[in-house]
């Protein structure tokens, strides 16, 4: 039978060796101690978690990886005391290099679990209204500059309060190295707190080239996908001091504005002859625009007449009044334009390209596709039908035009 205390009392005889030995079994139980808490209990409390809430595992695993570090350290920063032949001042240095890896370790871990709490928030209904992610950002800078702190004081074995008190000196120096980080969390917790701005919302903000939705907002950065698929990275900072604009308003109405206008040629404009209004009756649209119309002109005429007064003073309907009725009553009616909503025909201030009949509506529905569809639906509509009441739409001439202008043909003499 091996006889230990032979051996150790040989061991006794070689202080070096007996350390060495001491040395390297506190290691192998380090590593035998890291192998099972991170290898088995790391396995059995993922799966059962796993089971519990689905994908949870692959979230968790970075925090339990983390925190099961401690284990080997602690086993090193108490058993380092009982390796014999061992000098005071190297347990005390093997100790404390123990001690900060622990403090390292468990800082890590509480960084991972913020990141994990962030991305399940991220799966809530609620997460694409208020983003928590520039909080957790914050909180892990508070963590880690604590953690800072006490590896610091762990390592030269003095007491964290001494450099604590330090730090009121460098209160100026540290206002300028965190700045941006200063300013970015004001203003974060300023969009959070008003509301202001949601990852999902679209907006503009054209000093800065940004136009598409926003995919993130952080601590220092709001990342924004333009249009054309290119990411454009805003300063939180500056979502405050500079305007945007936030078409949220406009996706939450369910309702997207028509604001267009059609170029009358101004020349085309004139009153109606009795057949033309006639005509124009058998537009379902303004049967009875015409008929309470001329209603309403025949007495003003009558009393006119009654009057004695000069022709010249009798109204008549136009062509371009028919028209804007005509095209009120055709939004009025149409299926995809919001009846609850603001909804205008107008003419504006005459130019000199045409006299602007601007349509003024809102669209049943906020996609950028069926949203196109039913301007562009609407527009072809009008031009088509514009001719029926005698108008023309202003354009400057083409090419095309000044060809059709052919000069006389020169008389050769004889």
């Amino acid at each position: 039978m091996f006889d230990f205390i032979a051996m150790r009392d040989r061991l006794a005889e070689f202080p070096t060796a007996e350390m060495l030995i001491g040395l390297c079994l506190l290691v192998l139980l380090a590593f035998v101690a890291d192998f099972v808490v991170r290898r088995i209990l790391t396995r059995l409390i993922l799966r059962i978690v796993g089971r519990a809430v689905h994908d949870l595992d692959a979230l968790l695993q970075p925090v339990v990886r983390s925190f099961t570090r401690v284990v080997p350290a602690i086993i090193i920063h108490q058993g380092i005391s009982g390796v014999p032949h061992l000098s005071t001042g190297a347990v005390t240095l093997i100790q404390n290099v123990a001690g900060a890896f622990m403090i390292v370790a468990v800082a890590i871990g509480v960084g991972a679990g913020l990141d994990m709490a962030n991305a399940l928030y991220v799966r809530s209904p609620r997460a694409h209204r208020r983003s928590i992610k520039g909080y957790l950002q914050v909180l892990k800078i508070v963590i880690y500059a604590i953690a800072t702190i006490l590896v610091i004081a762990a390592l030269i074995d003095r007491s964290p309060l001494l450099l604590l008190s330090g730090l009121g000196a460098l209160a100026a120096v540290l206002m300028l190295v965190f700045k941006d980080t200063i300013l970015s969390l004001v203003a974060s917790v300023q969009l959070n707190s008003n509301d202001m701005l949601r990852v999902g919302d679209w907006i503009e903000m054209p000093q800065l080239n940004a136009d598409g939705d926003v995919i993130d907002i952080a601590l220092h950065t709001v990342k924004v996908q333009n249009w054309d698929k290119t990411i454009t990275t805003i300063p939180t900072w500056r979502m405050i001091n500079e305007s945007y604009k936030n078409w949220r308003g406009m996706q939450e109405s369910g309702g997207r504005r028509i604001k267009r206008a059609l170029l009358i040629d101004q020349t085309s404009a004139r009153f109606l002859t009795e057949a033309e209004r006639d005509r124009m009756r058998r537009f379902l649209l303004i049967d009875d625009y015409l008929a309470d119309k001329a209603a309403e002109m025949a007495d003003w005429n009558a009393k006119l007449v009654e009057a004695g007064r000069d022709p010249v003073n009798m109204r008549r309907s136009t062509n371009i009044g028919a028209f804007r009725a005509y095209v009120q009553n055709y939004l009025e009616n149409h299926p995809r334009i919001r009846q609850d909503m603001t909804l205008l025909v107008r003419q504006l201030q005459p130019t000199e390209t045409g006299l602007p009949l601007e349509i003024y509506a809102f669209t049943a529905t906020v996609a950028w596709a069926e949203y196109e569809a039913i301007q562009g639906d609407i527009f072809d509509h009008l031009l088509a039908i514009l001719p029926e009441f005698g108008l023309r739409l202003f354009q400057s001439p083409s090419g095309a035009d000044f060809g059709q202008l052919r000069s006389p043909p020169v008389m050769e003499r004889a």
